[in-house]
């Protein structure tokens, strides 16, 4: 067995070019940048208030307040967008302005609504403002050829509310990795059929799928496969033309290891076999015809670890993520965690009011991957956790 450490550089060395291309803004959330975004312009690129009110020389109402306002005469009222009148102040003047309205020349402060009354033409300020208060200045949101998002970056909402106003109608993205997913197992069924005495239905290639396509990729799905030879190669045949990675679920028995390897080595090779991880120990990783091939344990929560600990960095490669999209929180420990140190475990685990509880149980358990919030990573140099240690948890 090969410690985690050398399965993920052996994974992501073999992960395919990442690709490009071009999408709509619209529907640029939750994708990769696959450049940087530069600012091609000042942002807001005028100076403008950011509050209902009276735009003023700020030293004008220096000392105002209730008992003493400041009377300054209002030359007019500000127009939103273009073509509207442009306004010079004198010390003593004011104008009215709207949010988003532009700043009139030598104003440097805006005086809210609340805290001024207009009176026949004459505005009684209550409140002084300093220079600069309630206004946004011309390049204070992005300066021109600053770099706004760098490459690598998952897009949230907000951030296509940030480039929409920088005027960028299409994005560079990462193309979405293909991957392929073939079980294994004559004890396998669909999900929509009933199984008989000694069958169970395919849980991974759901669970993996869901995974994956919230994770940024395109699942394929290419059946189930009996454990023979023929049928896995043939399937493999069949899947590897359209996919950029292939995942094969399997069975736990040595005997159905070794028919994927087997196979996986005669089409092309196999780079490790069995992982210091546990669970997730029997975990292949091969190459056939350039791409990268896994074999993954039977057991859905084997089959997940893997996919968090080995396949995503690679994919991580693939889409050039930088930081992995993982959510993480830290919590303290409410028990022991018992480990074997020289292989690196991660163990399955709830959150409750702040602390950290275990969820034991055996490996083909489906109810402890519902009765747990996440997973905790213990190292392979460790032979476990103490109750109080800050840990931090991986959520699912």
């Amino acid at each position: 067995m090969v410690p985690v450490e050398e399965a993920v550089r052996s994974a992501r060395a073999i992960a395919p070019a990442m690709a490009t291309e071009l999408v709509p803004i619209d529907l640029s959330s939750g994708r990769v940048l696959a450049g940087s975004i530069t600012a091609a312009a000042d942002i807001p690129g005028f100076n403008r208030s950011i509050v209902d009110g009276f735009a003023v020389r700020s030293r004008n109402t220096i000392g105002s307040g209730d008992g003493e306002p400041a009377h300054l005469t209002c030359r007019g009222r500000i127009a939103m967008g273009p073509g509207g009148k442009h306004y010079h102040l004198r010390d003593g003047e004011c104008v009215y302005i709207p949010t988003g309205g532009i700043l009139p020349e030598q104003a440097d402060a805006v005086v809210m609504t609340e805290y001024a009354e207009e009176t026949a033409g004459i505005v009684l300020v209550k409140k002084a403002v300093s220079p600069g208060e309630n206004i946004l200045l011309f390049d204070e949101d992005f300066r021109k050829g600053e770099v706004i998002f760098a490459a690598g970056r998952r897009l949230t909402p907000q951030d296509v509310g940030v480039l929409a106003a920088c005027g960028y109608p299409h994005i560079p993205v990462a193309k979405r990795p293909v991957v392929g997913i073939i079980s294994t197992g004559n004890e396998l069924v669909p999900v929509t059929s009933t199984p008989s005495l000694g069958q169970v239905r395919d849980a991974n290639a759901s669970m993996l799928a869901a995974w994956l396509t919230e994770y940024g990729c395109i699942p394929v799905f290419f059946g189930i496969v009996k454990d023979e030879r023929g049928a896995l190669e043939e399937a493999i045949a069949s899947a590897l033309p359209a996919c950029d990675l292939l995942l094969i679920s399997g069975g736990s028995s040595k005997d159905e290891r070794d028919i994927t390897a087997g196979v996986i080595a005669a089409r092309g090779e196999v780079l490790i076999h069995g992982i210091a991880l546990a669970p997730g120990k029997p975990t292949i990783i091969g190459r056939i015809g350039g791409k990268p091939v896994f074999g993954l344990p039977g057991h859905p929560a084997s089959a997940f670890v893997v996919l968090i600990a080995i396949v995503r960095p690679l994919i991580d490669r693939v889409l050039g993520i930088e930081q992995p999209h993982l959510r993480i929180v830290k919590a303290t420990l409410a028990e022991n965690i018992p480990s074997v140190r020289g292989r690196e475990e991660y163990v399955r685990v709830r959150l409750e009011q702040g602390t950290v509880v275990p969820v034991f149980g055996k490996s083909g358990l489906l109810n402890t991957l519902v009765k747990s919030d996440g997973i905790v990573c213990i190292p392979a140099g460790s032979e476990g956790f103490e109750k109080g240690r800050e840990v931090e948890v991986i959520l699912w």
